[in-house]
């Protein structure tokens, strides 16, 4: 790149490359340089923003934590709406469509980058723990108008849409599983917690 060139949001120019890295390649192929490269910026440039990559991963999934937070509302501000398995099979689908599933292989596959972000995250692993939030006041709000009910366990059900959810788009090489059957394994979870 050349000298004297003003970058715009330099911090999103390089998380934005590192999504599209690690989609494509995989954890395994994100490096500064895989992540420069695809910026088309200088390599220098990673490392005048982040003291190191593990620092610029940890922002990365601090990122998108707070990006899953700002979809939370989206889905909240949709209760009383459409249907409860479309709105929670749109919000899954959205969340590990995007990078948030590659970036919880990526923690799982960094021993120092968990370290980092156990401070923020002393249980669960990132991301996930912010989808099943999500999930939760999602389903305690539509419980709250009466379309999901009284005794579902939502606690246990929410961790267990992220799960499936998960393995249903885990695979990378493999192709997107298809919106009906997304819809069909939130509508299986959720079977009898659903208001006739």
């Amino acid at each position: 790149m050349p000298t004297g060139v003003a970058l715009r949001d330099v911090r999103e120019q390089l998380f934005g490359a590192a999504e599209r890295v690690v989609l494509r390649d995989g954890p395994s192929g994100l490096t500064s340089r895989s992540v420069t490269a695809e910026a088309g910026v200088a390599k220098g440039v990673l490392h005048r923003h982040f003291a190191d990559f593990d620092d610029f991963l940890a922002e990365l999934v601090l990122n998108r934590a707070a990006w899953i937070r700002a979809r939370a509302d989206g889905l909240l501000a949709s209760a009383g709406t459409g249907t409860v398995t479309g709105n929670i099979a749109a919000a899954l689908t959205e969340v590990f469509e995007s990078v948030a599933g590659s970036i919880v292989a990526l923690v799982i596959f960094r021993d120092e980058l968990r370290a980092r972000l156990r401070p923020a995250w002393p249980t669960g692993i990132p991301l996930t723990r912010e989808a099943a939030t999500m999930i939760i006041d999602y389903l305690r709000a539509e419980q709250d108008l009466g379309r999901v009910t009284a005794g579902a366990d939502i606690p246990v059900l929410a961790p267990t849409l992220i799960g499936a959810a998960h393995l249903q788009f885990a695979d990378r090489a493999g192709e997107r599983p298809a919106p009906d059957a997304v819809r069909a394994m939130v509508g299986g979870v959720l079977s009898g917690v659903l208001a006739a």
